[in-house]
């Protein structure tokens, strides 16, 4: 199917700009991605991908032809306007797409085997929550679950810091105080960090089924889930810096329990 909108104006224009805000997103059940890479990284994942909007100067993109081959995806040819009211960067990247949002239960992430994982608490600035995505779709981890007060995962930010990763393992939003004790009465370790922490992440055991938790930029893990954990552990650090970036720190836990995985192959 295909059709070109040049007014910036058209109701549908302005349905799709309202998925730049998280109501928006909220109120149709779809989000927004930008640029060529990331609806390519969607079409291949088998993302529900309902809608390609493209510059009609520029003709459909070949390469984003070939991955929605045989998939049920309209085509619409759009003006420099409407790419712009549709875009929340500054240089529109020529292509975007609408994506249905396809949320995973707390059933199906308890149905799956047990292992890595990251459960984030409050953490809320969205390029952290990309970086760490990409991080756990880098070591293979099983999924990243969103507490309540995490920012929204289909922020255009978060979408871009992904760099595709999102479509590539499941993405979780959920209750912790309800999430963590059936995850623990399934086996999981939950672990965190703390400056107190008597043990550093290289000494803890991480290859048995774990999540990391983390929390929030300024404040971190709140009491109330770091009382749902099973060990709490500390990043050494030789030099002066206080603390680590919380997708650093994230990014080190998971490549540290991932290290002691292949150790033990």
């Amino acid at each position: 199917m295909h059709m070109e909108i040049m007014s910036a104006q058209n109701p549908r224009v302005k349905e799709w700009a309202s998925l730049l805000e998280r109501r928006g997103r909220e109120k149709l059940g779809h989000y927004l991605i930008e640029g060529y890479h990331l609806v390519e990284e969607a079409l291949r994942a088998g993302a529900p991908v309902r809608t390609i909007a493209y510059a009609v100067e520029r003709g459909r993109p070949a390469g984003l032809m070939d991955a929605a081959a045989g998939l049920a995806v309209e085509w619409v040819g759009v003006s420099a306007a409407v790419l712009a009211k549709c875009s929340d960067t500054p240089t529109p990247q020529g292509v975007f797409a609408v994506v249905d949002k396809r949320a995973v239960t707390l059933s199906e992430l308890l149905a799956l085997p047990p292992d890595l994982a990251i459960v984030l608490d409050g953490v809320q600035d969205p390029g952290n929550l990309g970086t760490i995505i990409r991080s756990a779709d880098a070591v293979g981890a099983g999924a990243v679950i969103l507490g309540r007060g995490t920012v929204d995962v289909f922020n255009p930010k978060a979408l871009r810091s992904t760099m595709g990763s999102v479509f590539h393992l499941p993405i979780v939003e959920a209750d912790l105080a309800e999430l963590l004790p059936q995850a623990r009465a399934r086996g999981v370790r939950i672990v965190t960090t703390s400056l107190a922490a008597q043990r550093s992440c290289y000494e803890a055991d991480l290859t048995a089924a774990t999540w990391l938790l983390l929390g929030n930029e300024a404040k971190g893990v709140s009491d109330a889930a770091a009382a749902l954990a099973d060990e709490r552990v500390i990043i050494p650090m030789q030099g002066q810096a206080e603390s680590l970036n919380v997708a650093m720190a994230a990014t080190v836990l998971l490549f540290e329990a991932a290290r002691q995985r292949m150790v033990n192959e």
